[in-house]
């Protein structure tokens, strides 16, 4: 969800987890240098040894990534308010609870995912078998983001273990709490040869990316998402690159404004709009605007009464720089229709809502993550489509309208990671769906099947045989070659529509040859009786 940009202002030491993987234990932290070098190799060790293979040893780990976060709540619900002073509702509803129901689906669903497929075949392969594999990829880099610190280490993580993988975690050093969580917590419950923590800053990332990995998953801004994919080219290992954008929001005057401006404002306020799928900007005509300000001045009371800094729904902005950054939008007090609020010492914004602004100001420039709205006036759903596709694909776009024609317009006309029709950030929680940028606003997807799809190896594979009539039919492609043998080649591979009926061939074969023998058999006997009658 919900990607977080690296903040270049704080690192912290690296250390190593080495710890029992008894979560009953007691915690054994020892503070030793990595070679990273030793690291990524010992894990491609146990790789290599077929550990984690088995779809038993998969599932277990899974129950015990289960098993941790309910166990661990209250340390959990500390450690996002520590770092965002984050309620306890948006603590269970957006990560722990969220997080628990993905590893639930894919336990659900692992057996059927990680089985071999048998896809359709030509006439050609009749007699063989043809397979679809899934092997996992090796040593799996997974890099989470601060914003939402627990489900986007441990949701990807989920995946990597389920398809067989060993996984290295490294937790945004900016969420420290919780980071320092998954780094004390993950070894009491996994297998500490598979799965490993490692804690660190800038430069301790960047010595991490020398090394050879399988695969990499990055959740983050942008700008690090380049870094990540440069570092990746060198040794063309396939990345997950989920990363963030300007998601716009587009409203015309068919919807109930109540009902839009409360969908529209949750998804903006919640973990106080420090979400990649958040709705950065809203496009509507000057008409809907006005009526939208005023339902949002009633809709924000309601939620935070007069004074939002004392709720405590709100969160707060990670650190003074994304503060400072976030305040700096708010220069020109003419532009505020709502909100406006602030506090340094607490680094708090109140929900706000920006009127007259333009294409060309810094807001509209990079992602906000922030509780800042600003509106742009236009008059039709064409003009938003232009403004839209005149920017960099966004990683969700938001359709609010009854109009199933403007729906289908915009949807069709506007490329974007994904889209959200009358609501906002649901998507993201349909398990059937998959999540993911396009262009700048990301590479690759997951969620449900496609968590495990993203960390899984499709091997395709063709198991021939002996079986003599194959054999004669598979002549025309030996030489000496003739006109009559590339015929009947061409006839064996000419594609066809999928008969329904083709894979009930085998067995009208087997039948057929079971009644000639039948058949066989019984006028052998009635010439043997004939014979001894003579």
């Amino acid at each position: 969800m919900l990607s977080g940009s690296m903040d270049t202002t704080k690192t912290e030491c690296v250390k190593i987890n080495v710890q029992p993987t008894n979560h009953n234990a007691q915690t054994n932290d020892k503070q030793i240098p990595i070679n990273y070098t030793d690291l990524v190799q010992q894990s491609r060790d146990t790789f290599n040894s077929g550990k984690t293979r088995p779809i038993e040893w998969r599932i277990k780990q899974l129950k015990q990534l289960t098993l941790m976060l309910t166990e661990n709540t209250s340390e959990l619900t500390a450690a996002f308010a520590s770092d965002l002073r984050r309620s306890k509702f948006e603590s269970f509803a957006l990560e722990i609870n969220y997080t628990i129901q993905e590893i639930k689906y894919m336990l659900m669903n692992i057996k059927e995912w990680a089985a071999i497929e048998k896809p359709s075949k030509s006439l050609a392969y009749f007699f063989d078998a043809v397979e679809i594999r899934k092997d996992p990829y090796g040593v799996v880099l997974v890099m989470g983001a601060w914003n939402y610190p627990l489900q986007l280490c441990i949701v990807p993580m989920m995946g990597a273990i389920a398809a067989g993988n060993c996984v290295i975690v490294k937790p945004s050093e900016i969420a420290m709490a919780t980071s320092k969580f998954l780094y004390d917590t993950i070894p009491k419950y996994l297998d500490t040869d598979s799965c490993r923590v490692i804690l660190g800053g800038i430069s301790e990332t960047t010595e991490l990316l020398k090394q050879r990995f399988d695969y990499i998953f990055y959740t983050g801004s942008s700008v690090v998402g380049k870094i990540i994919r440069k570092a990746a080219n060198e040794f063309l290992t396939p990345v997950t690159l989920e990363l963030g954008g300007k998601s716009p929001v587009y409203i015309d005057n068919t919807v109930d404004i109540s009902m839009a401006a409360k969908r529209i404002l949750w998804g903006k306020c919640i973990n106080i709009g420090q979400t990649c799928i958040a709705p950065d900007y809203m496009l509507c005509t000057p008409e809907i605007q006005k009526k939208f300000i005023e339902e949002a001045k009633k809709i924000l009371h309601e939620w935070y009464g007069d004074n939002p800094r004392e709720s405590p729904d709100l969160a707060r902005i990670i650190s003074d720089k994304h503060y400072q950054r976030l305040v700096n939008y708010l220069s020109d007090k003419s532009k505020i229709a709502v909100g406006g609020d602030v506090n340094p010492a607490e680094k708090f914004i109140s929900p706000t809502i920006l009127v007259n602004v333009k294409p060309t100001d810094s807001i509209m420039q990079e992602e906000i993550f922030g509780p800042l709205l600003p509106i742009i006036n236009i008059n039709n759903a064409y003009e938003a489509i232009n403004f839209i596709n005149s920017r960099e694909s966004p990683l969700v776009l938001y359709v609010f309208s009854t109009s199933k024609g403007v729906q289908d317009l915009i949807i069709d006309q506007v490329s974007s990671g994904s889209v959200c029709v009358n609501d906002t950030v649901l998507q993201y929680a349909v398990e059937t769906l998959p999540f993911g940028g396009v262009g700048y606003s990301g590479i690759g997807a997951y969620h449900g099947k496609f968590t495990f799809d993203t960390f899984t190896h499709k091997k395709g594979c063709l198991i021939r045989n002996y079986n003599k009539i194959a054999e004669i039919l598979a002549k025309s492609r030996f030489p000496p070659y003739s006109d009559t043998n590339l015929k009947l080649l061409e006839l064996l591979v000419s594609k066809r529509s999928n008969l329904p009926l083709l894979k009930y061939v085998p067995y009208v074969l087997i039948f057929g040859l079971g009644m000639l023998a039948t058949f066989g058999i019984k006028a052998a006997m009635k010439e043997y009786n004939y014979t001894e009658e003579k």
